[in-house]
């Protein structure tokens, strides 16, 4: 039998043990322990990759200023989550940043070795802080499991080498939204194993995630809560592209919170306040272009690395005419098209310009041409030409806003098929100069959407307009 006295002080120190267990802000020991995958690469070759991909998505995608309050708050959050990630998965080369991209897809991505890029629409459609760090914390934990070189160990093969990978990676970000365009050829199959995870690894994330966001004072019920908003938000459309790029490994919501019930919470002042006043500003600005809209302003205006505009190229008042001799490009598999001998081809994922001498080069940091055509295939929800033209002439519209309609379709055929054609003007802000833009679209068999866009100031049209025809009246179309 125990003493009275000494069983009082049993009492006593057994309480009080107890109460400093369910004080103590840590994480339960009960949490399921995450083991990173298989990884051939070292992490300072993420680190390279993702500071690769991370200069390419600066340079081609509209990112809400650096100095905005938007951004700054962003930033502040993943700090405060970096700073949570548990010793055993801290990976000090990583070099972690947080970036927001105007754009109006719920979406969020995160490349190797720590850049993280957060769309607008994502913040906009979370219904507290906690949601949006959910996203945030989910991303982080592919970063730091280093899951996208864990899928190149996967597909490596001999001739797959680091830079075919830091190809297939851009090729999934920057081809047009994440999960729409990934790059072309050999490395077609790489880049889309490495866009979508598999769904181990998307279990690996929810669960790591969640455990971030205890260690961080989130509540990790948030996480599973925001893959309801996003599927509300989606309104039963196919679902946002980062549910199409994160897969769901099946009973996602339930095994959140199983995770959740096994934590403690990190205490927090947790004020949503400046959640709430920057969303606020967010839906204070004109609406944001979508993922989509964002790839056609590429491919109106591309990028040096997109079409490989020769360096220091200008573009100048002095054109040379279209000569009166044509050659023949062949556009792989799916079409044939004649332009003028003396323009220059510059190639893209999805599709193709062509310009003469003095019609292309640089233009305050942007890569842009004034005369020429392009021609390519677009990736269209519609499969009735009307509704396929109207997407792609809508997104045209909105990343050229000086453009605006001159014409109400015009109806014709391209290659023996049905095909419109509408005329856009306005004024350059390139050449200050009016600007004449004729768009030919004709569906494809495949469901793709084929088009050529003519372009030329407005006063030297009619030089140009004969040639425009010409290559009209080649096209040959595979598809």
């Amino acid at each position: 039998m125990i003493p009275i006295n000494n069983r009082y002080a049993y009492r006593m120190a057994a309480w009080m043990m107890a109460a400093v267990i369910l004080i103590t802000p840590v994480v339960s020991l009960a949490q399921t322990r995450i083991v990173a995958p298989r990884n051939n690469f070292r992490p300072e070759q993420d680190v390279q990759l993702g500071r690769q991909a991370a200069a390419e998505v600066t340079r081609q995608m509209p990112l809400l200023s650096q100095n905005s309050d938007v951004d700054h708050y962003v930033e502040r959050v993943g700090r405060r989550l970096v700073a949570a990630i548990p010793p055993e998965y801290q990976h000090p080369e990583f070099q972690y940043s947080f970036d927001v991209v105007n754009a109006r897809d719920i979406n969020a991505f995160a490349l190797p070795g720590g850049p993280m890029f957060v769309n607008r629409g994502m913040i906009e459609a979370a219904r507290n802080e906690g949601e949006m760090a959910g996203v945030m914390a989910h991303e982080l934990s592919h970063v730091i499991l280093r899951h996208g070189t864990a899928q190149a160990t996967k597909a490596q093969s001999p001739g797959v080498q680091l830079g075919a990978i830091g190809g297939a990676i851009l090729g999934a970000v920057i081809g047009g939204n994440v999960g729409g365009v990934i790059a072309q050829g050999t490395q077609l199959g790489l880049g889309a194993y490495l866009l979508k995870y598999s769904r181990e690894y998307e279990t690996q994330a929810d669960v790591l995630g969640a455990q971030i966001m205890a260690r961080a004072g989130y509540d990790p019920r948030d996480l599973a809560n925001m893959f309801r908003t996003i599927e509300r938000q989606s309104g039963g459309s196919g679902g946002p592209e980062w549910l199409s790029s994160h897969p769901n490994p099946g009973n996602r919501y339930g095994r959140i919170n199983e995770e959740a019930a096994r934590l403690r919470v990190q205490p927090s002042a947790q004020d949503d306040s400046a959640f709430y006043r920057v969303q606020t500003e967010l839906r204070r600005m004109s609406q944001a272009p979508t993922m989509e809209q964002i790839a056609r302003s590429q491919q109106r205006y591309p990028q040096q690395n997109g079409r490989q505009y020769p360096q220091n190229s200008r573009v100048s008042t002095r054109v040379e005419s279209p000569s009166s001799s044509f050659r023949t490009y062949n556009g792989g598999n799916l079409f044939r098209i004649a332009v003028p001998d003396n323009w220059r081809e510059f190639t893209d994922q999805n599709s193709i310009t062509f310009a003469p001498e003095g019609a292309y080069g640089d233009y305050q940091g942007q890569s842009v041409f004034t005369h020429g055509a392009i021609a390519g295939v677009a990736n269209v929800q519609a499969r009735n030409l009307r509704m396929a033209s109207d997407q792609y002439i809508n997104g045209l519209l909105q990343s050229n806003q000086y453009l605006q309609s001159q014409s109400n379709y015009r109806q014709g055929t391209i290659d023996g098929r049905p095909a419109l054609a509408m005329t856009l003007a306005g004024r350059s802000t390139v050449t200050g100069q009016m600007e004449t833009v004729v768009v030919y679209t004709t569906m494809l068999r495949n469901g793709g959407l084929f088009y050529l866009v003519t372009v030329a100031p407005r006063d030297q049209y009619s030089y140009y307009d004969r040639a425009f025809q010409q290559i009209v009246r080649s096209i040959n179309l595979n598809g």
